[in-house]
């Protein structure tokens, strides 16, 4: 009889683009007028909490302030005092994606302020990305934005260089429409077991009314388009998902992957 050695990949993750991004406006309209920093905003169940460097920031209003940038509106992140203060923000969920529009305290410049951000998972660094203002001015607008394949629940927007020419800046910006996209959620295999059959079987939780294929292969270093597909996982029960392999038994080794759809 045949011995079998049965790897199982646990732990993996949607592949990117295959399920739908939820995407998250925080406009900072939930907020009240000259909330101070630390501060903490909750939208579509994801919490944003808010925090600074230095003299930090608070939530101020358009009719209140002399100061409102192209695209700013309502109420946005104003900063505290004329020193420089990182702006930081933690998240309750995995980010794929950060955005937010900023203004520079800018006055009749030629050139702007080069802003970076710098993601993190934790404490361990995952990216950063710098930007500067395409059009230069007076408190000019533009997007700052990060991306990364690995998630993030952490980022420091930062005030990274001044105009490299102007002379009436500060190093001081004002915030607004910050946009995030929350990770895919991971797919965590499950009560794996190989029944009398040689059946083997293994269950995954995941959002009730989804659609998942199955891919087994025997070498992990073979390209993911030669793995072969086994079918769909079955919904057994609201948000439970189970896939039985009759074929487990031909193997020595196998290993699978779940992706959506």
């Amino acid at each position: 009889m045949m011995a079998r050695t049965l790897v199982v990949l646990i732990g993996v993750s949607l592949l990117a683009g295959e399920a739908p991004a939820q995407s998250v406006l925080f406009d900072f309209e939930n907020a009240s007028d000259y909330s101070a920093f630390p501060l903490d905003l909750t939208v579509s169940g994801l919490t944003a909490h808010f925090s600074a460097t230095g003299q930090g920031y608070s939530i101020q209003s358009s009719s209140t302030v002399p100061i409102v940038p192209p695209g700013f509106s309502g109420r946005y992140i104003y900063p505290t005092s004329i020193f420089a203060a990182d702006l930081l923000v933690s998240f309750s969920q995995a980010l794929t994606n950060f955005s937010i529009l900023y203004s520079p305290q800018e006055l009749g410049c030629d050139d702007s302020a080069r802003m970076k951000v710098t993601a993190y998972l934790d404490s361990t660094p995952v990216g950063t990305n710098t930007i500067i203002a395409r059009s230069p001015g007076t408190y000019p607008s533009e997007t700052l934005s990060i991306t990364t394949v690995d998630g993030f629940n952490h980022v420091v927007v930062h005030y990274d260089a001044r105009p490299p020419t102007c002379q009436d800046y500060g190093p001081i910006f004002l915030a607004d429409n910050m946009i995030v996209t929350l990770a895919p959620p991971s797919i965590l295999l499950t009560n794996l077991s190989l029944l009398a059959d040689g059946t083997f079987q293994f269950d995954f939780p995941h959002t009730p009314g989804g659609s998942f294929s199955v891919l087994a292969g025997t070498n992990l270093s073979v390209p993911l388009n030669l793995w072969t597909n086994m079918g769909g996982a079955t919904e057994v029960s609201a948000g439970r998902y189970q896939f039985r392999d009759p074929q487990a038994t031909n193997h020595t080794q196998r290993y699978y992957r779940v992706r959506s759809p």
